[in-house]
C-alpha cells in the first residue's frame, strides 16, 4: 500500500472543521439506520420463532454465551484504540490487524478442539458439531476487526451501517430458506456465519486500507496496553450478559434456555443496538473534546439524559405489556415466555444507561477503572445469576432486574463520575423527567388494564391503545418539566441543524 494511501486511510484532521456537523448528520444517520436494523432483528427473531421450536434456539444459546465471551478476546480492544488514537500510524495498525487475525485463528482452534468437552458440559452431544461450525465465525471477523475500526474512526457511518444491515438481512434469508427446507438448528447454525462473512466481505469492500507484512511497529505496546484494559472491561461485561444463559443451559436444559434466550433477544435486541450508534457517535465525538470540560459535560449530559427520556418510558410500557407483547410476536405456544419479557423489560431500563456511562472512561482515557467498574458489575451479576438460578429461568429474570435497578445502575454511575467533569448529581438530575414519565406510564397502563379494558381484550388492540395512552402520558409529563422541554429543545435544533448541514455523509 503506498504511503499516500495509508496516511489518507488513517487521517482524521479534516473531522475537526465540521465536528459537530458530522456528529448530528452521523447520529441521524447512525439512529435511523440502527431503528431499521432492530426493526430487522426483531423480524428475525418473530420469523424464526414461528419456524423452529425453543429447543432449537436454546442448543445455539449454549454455544452463542460462550462465543459473546470470546468475541471480545479476538478483538483485544485494539478497534477501540485504533479509533481513539489521533496519531497511530499504518504499521501500528497493521501490526494490530495480525494481532486481531491470529487471536481470531487461534480461538478457532481452540474451539473446535474443546468442542467434545463443551457437548460434555450440557450434555447435549450435538453441541460438539455446532461448535466445530460456528468457530469459523472467529476465523473471520478476526480478518475484520481493524478495516471496521478504519471506518468507524473517520466516522463513515454510512459505510458500517450498510455491511451491518446487509449482513443481518442475508443472515435472515438463509435462516429462513434453511428452516422450511427442515434443517432445523443447522439454519441458525447458518445465519450465525453469513453474517460475519459479509462483514468480512463488506468492510474489506469499503475501506482500501491493506496492512503490511507482519512486523514491529513502535507505539504498538501502548496500544495494546490500552486494548488490553478495555477487553478486560468487555470480557466482564460479556460474561455478566452471558452468565445467565451458560448456567440456566447446564442447569434447566436447552428447551428452558430457548425460552429464556428469545424472551432475553427480545427486549434486549433493541438496548444492544441502541449502544452501537451510541458508542459510534460518542466515542469519536467526546474524545475530540475531551480537553475542553464544559463543552464534554454538556455534550455527554444531552446525550445521557435524552437516551433515558427513551429507555425508560419504553421499558415501562413493554414490562406492563408483556403478555400481549408474546402473543402478539410469538404466538400462544410461547405464553410461557412473558414474565421473562416482563423481567427483561425492566433490564432494558437501566442497561443502556450502564453502557453510555462506559463512554466517560475510554473519552478519558481511564481504562484501569473501567476493568474495575466492570469487575464490580460482574460481581453484582453473578450474585443474582446464582441467588435465582434454583428457582428457575423467571427468578433469575427477576433476581437480575432487581439488582440492575437497585445496585448496578446506581454503582456503575458512581463510579464512572468519581473523575472528570461529568458528575453523579449531573446524571441523577438527567433522570428525573424520564423516571417520572416511566412511573405514570406503567400506573396508567396498568389501571388502563385493571379498570376499563377486559380481560378477555385481543392483544393487538389492547397493546395498540397503551402504546397511544404511553405517548400521551410521556408528552404531557415531558411538557410539564422544564428539564424535560430544553431536552426536548435540543432536539429540536439538531434536528434543524441536521437540515442545514449540505455535505452528504461519505460512504
Amino acid at each position: 500500500m503506498k504511503p499516500s494511501d495509508a496516511a489518507k486511510a488513517l487521517a482524521t484532521d479534516h473531522l475537526l472543521t465540521d465536528l459537530r456537523g458530522r456528529s448530528v448528520r452521523g447520529g441521524a444517520v447512525t439512529f435511523g439506520a440502527q431503528a431499521g436494523k432492530v426493526v430487522l432483528q426483531l423480524a428475525t427473531v418473530v420469523v424464526l420463532v414461528r419456524m423452529l421450536p425453543p429447543g432449537a434456539f436454546g442448543l445455539i444459546a449454549m454455544v452463542a454465551a460462550l462465543s459473546a465471551v470470546l468475541e471480545f478476546v479476538k478483538e483485544l480492544g485494539l478497534s477501540a484504540a485504533t479509533i481513539r488514537e489521533t496519531g497511530v500510524t499504518h504499521a501500528q495498525v497493521s501490526a494490530l490487524f495480525w494481532i486481531n487475525a491470529a487471536v481470531g485463528a487461534s480461538i478457532a482452534v481452540v474451539l473446535f478442539l474443546a468442542a467434545p468437552l463443551i457437548a460434555d458440559f450440557y450434555h447435549r452431544p450435538e453441541v460438539t458439531s455446532v461448535t466445530r461450525w460456528l468457530a469459523l465465525s472467529f476465523l473471520m471477523s478476526g480478518l475484520t476487526v481493524q478495516h471496521w475500526a478504519l471506518l468507524r474512526r473517520q466516522m463513515r457511518f454510512t459505510a458500517t451501517i450498510c455491511v451491518d444491515i446487509g449482513g443481518d438481512l442475508a443472515g435472515l434469508i438463509a435462516a429462513v430458506l434453511l428452516a422450511l427446507s427442515g434443517a432445523g438448528y443447522w439454519a441458525l447454525v447458518v445465519q450465525r456465519l453469513v453474517v460475519p462473512a459479509v462483514a468480512l466481505i463488506g468492510s474489506w469492500s469499503l475501506c482500501r486500507w491493506r496492512p503490511a507484512r507482519p512486523r514491529r511497529a513502535a507505539g504498538v505496546r501502548e496500544l495494546f496496553a490500552f486494548g488490553l484494559s478495555v477487553t478486560g472491561v468487555n470480557i466482564t461485561a460479556a460474561v455478566s450478559r452471558s452468565i445467565d444463559q451458560i448456567l440456566i443451559g447446564w442447569a434447566w436444559g436447552a428447551d428452558v434456555l430457548g425460552l429464556y434466550e428469545r424472551a432475553s433477544k427480545l427486549l434486549l435486541t433493541p438496548v444492544n443496538n441502541l449502544a452501537v450508534p451510541v458508542y459510534a457517535v460518542g466515542l469519536p465525538t467526546l474524545s475530540r473534546i475531551a480537553h475542553q470540560d464544559a463543552r464534554y459535560r454538556r455534550a455527554f449530559n444531552e446525550l445521557f439524559e435524552n437516551l433515558a427520556m427513551v429507555v425508560l418510558p419504553s421499558a415501562a410500557l413493554l414490562a406492563a405489556t408483556a403478555d400481549w407483547a408474546v402473543r402478539i410476536l410469538f404466538g400462544v405456544r410461547w405464553s410461557a415466555a412473558a414474565p421473562l419479557v416482563a423481567w427483561f423489560a425492566a433490564s432494558a431500563a437501566f442497561l443502556p444507561l450502564l453502557q453510555a456511562a462506559g463512554l466517560l472512561y475510554l473519552s478519558q482515557n481511564r481504562p484501569y477503572e473501567m476493568v474495575r467498574a466492570g469487575l464490580v458489575d460482574l460481581a453484582l451479576c453473578v450474585l443474582a445469576v446464582v441467588a435465582g438460578l434454583h428457582a428457575g429461568a423467571v427468578a433469575v429474570a427477576g433476581a437480575l432486574a432487581i439488582v440492575g435497578l437497585g445496585l448496578r445502575l446506581p454503582i456503575g454511575l458512581w463510579l464512572a463520575t468519581r473523575r472528570g467533569p461529568v458528575r453523579l448529581g449531573d446524571l441523577l438530575a438527567a433522570l428525573v423527567p424520564a423516571l417520572t414519565a416511566a412511573l405514570v406510564i406503567g400506573a396508567a397502563i396498568v389501571a388502563l388494564r385493571r379498570f376499563v379494558l377486559r380481560a378477555t381484550t385481543p392483544a393487538l388492540p389492547g397493546a395498540l391503545l397503551a402504546i397511544v395512552a404511553a405517548a400521551a402520558a410521556a408528552a404531557a409529563i415531558y411538557a410539564i418539566l422544564p428539564r424535560s422541554r430544553r431536552a426536548l429543545y435540543g432536539l429540536g435544533r439538531l434536528v434543524h441543524e441536521l437540515r442545514r448541514q449540505q455535505p452528504a455523509l461519505k460512504t
